[in-house]
């Protein structure tokens, strides 16, 4: 893979200017960088806010910076990727990388081919009560081998139409649920098969609970559940990981950070810590694009990579299917 020479402050053309693009703005404005954006609809309103050069197409985009941030609705992702891949560009995705695995390894491959980096957006990774409870897990010294993970997500339907066809977004497991899907695959490992059930309101097609349980490798269970609400229904999300060493807890209702057993605990104290102080912590997705900045610069590895985001999408596939057969998925 090439170490890409971009310009400093970097040069970044920002593709599709709805919500997430906002979320994304603050990493790069930490860097200095110069913005350009390219959407169908939106772009002078986010060019008001950013002070982002407009274009009129997407290839006016591309003469024009170094790195693409993709930020449009999913069905989009695979053709804008493939020509910012070809355009010599490096290339930051919002997840899913696409709606297939198929495509999901045909973008990674394609990236490998071109010389460029891909970095699908997986921002949970940087939430810092997920990336502390990783690093417990690494260490051993607190939780253990793991047994038992428990994720969830909960919501109400985003405000977009094509959020709730599920033939364009893929529905609650791909959008939101694939967040703690990766979850699981970041901290027990790879998965032996997928078993999925979803159960959506009578009253309200749009209100809907999926649950997908994943047996790792490794003989780890994880869950993941899944909630779209009514319109108003409170943003929150768990986690709850057991092993045969202690016990890790977060629940965003109450922010309390990470709650420790009493065996966890005694195991804590006896170390040197690893949890930071949440009140002093920055905007995770900031944290994402200045960690995706600084790689490319270094040539340096990144917490997730193209491979992360295509085996997410195998997964949730996986558990797409076993909500069509009622059977268990091998993956």
């Amino acid at each position: 893979m090439t170490t890409t020479a971009h310009a400093d402050p970097p040069r970044v053309g920002i593709v599709g200017t709805g919500g997430i693009s906002r979320a994304h703005l603050p990493g790069w404005t930490e860097l200095g960088a110069e913005l350009h954006c390219y959407s169908l609809t939106g772009a002078e309103e986010f060019a008001a806010e950013s002070g982002a050069t407009t274009h009129d197409s997407l290839d006016s985009l591309l003469a024009a910076v170094d790195v693409v941030d993709v930020c449009t609705p999913t069905p989009a992702h695979p053709e804008i990727v493939r020509a910012a891949l070809d355009a010599g560009k490096d290339v930051v995705c919002e997840k899913p990388l696409a709606l297939t695995a198929e495509e999901s390894r045909d973008l990674a491959e394609h990236a490998e081919r071109a010389g460029r980096r891909l970095f699908p957006a997986h921002v949970v990774r940087f939430f810092p009560q997920y990336a502390a409870a990783k690093r417990a897990i690494d260490t051993g010294a607190v939780v253990g081998e793991l047994a038992v993970l428990r994720f969830e997500r909960t919501g109400s339907l985003p405000d977009r139409s094509w959020y709730a066809d599920e033939e364009l977004s893929g529905g609650i497991v791909m959008d939101q649920m694939i967040h703690d899907i990766d979850q699981a695959l970041w901290m027990a490992g790879p998965v032996q098969k997928v078993y999925a059930q979803q159960a959506i309101a009578s009253s309200d097609s749009t209100v809907r609970t999926a649950h997908v349980v994943l047996t790792h490798r490794s003989g780890a269970i994880s869950h993941c559940r899944g909630f779209w609400g009514p319109v108003g229904t409170k943003f929150r999300y768990t986690f709850d990981l057991a092993g045969d060493g202690g016990h890790l807890q977060y629940d965003s209702a109450g922010d309390p950070g990470i709650v420790f057993d009493d065996v966890a605990s005694a195991r804590q104290s006896s170390g040197d810590g690893f949890l930071p102080d949440v009140s002093t912590l920055r905007d995770p997705y900031a944290a994402e694009i200045v960690e995706f900045a600084t790689a490319l610069r270094a040539g340096a590895p990144t917490r997730v990579d193209a491979a992360d985001g295509v085996l997410a999408v195998e997964v949730s596939r996986a558990a797409l299917e076993s909500l069509r057969t009622g059977r268990s998925i091998a993956c």
